[in-house]
């Protein structure tokens, strides 16, 4: 059973910072798409910034320059980088990673809150 438990959310002024963090019960080596999305209230949930297998990353374009995506195989961790935070960044962040046949797991969600 794969299990993903993210931490790091919570309330920040306009202008601040968060660094969220995905933990893997499992070795994440497998895993070809870690990737974070968000889900504000009333919108329907969005990928915010994945990274490959190998490395590449990719962002929508609203957070493009702000935040910044890693994976630390050695730790089975995934990790947001989100700076510069606006109050429109406020929403539920999820964790998500899927396999090389498309399995896909979920954490629980973390919630992030720019006041401003």
């Amino acid at each position: 059973q794969v299990q993903l438990v993210e931490s790091g959310g919570g309330l920040v002024q306009a202008g601040g910072s968060l660094r969220l963090s995905c933990v893997v019960s499992v070795n994440i080596f497998s895993f070809t798409f870690m990737g974070w999305y968000r889900q504000a209230p009333g919108k329907q949930r969005e990928l915010v910034a994945y990274i490959g297998s190998g490395g590449s990353t990719n962002y929508v374009d609203s957070v493009k320059g702000r935040f910044t995506i890693s994976r630390d195989n050695g730790k089975n961790t995934v990790a947001l980088q989100m700076n510069s935070l606006k109050p429109e960044d406020t929403a539920v962040y999820y964790c998500n990673v899927r396999t090389i046949l498309d399995v896909s797991y979920w954490g629980q969600g973390t919630q992030v809150t720019v006041s401003s």
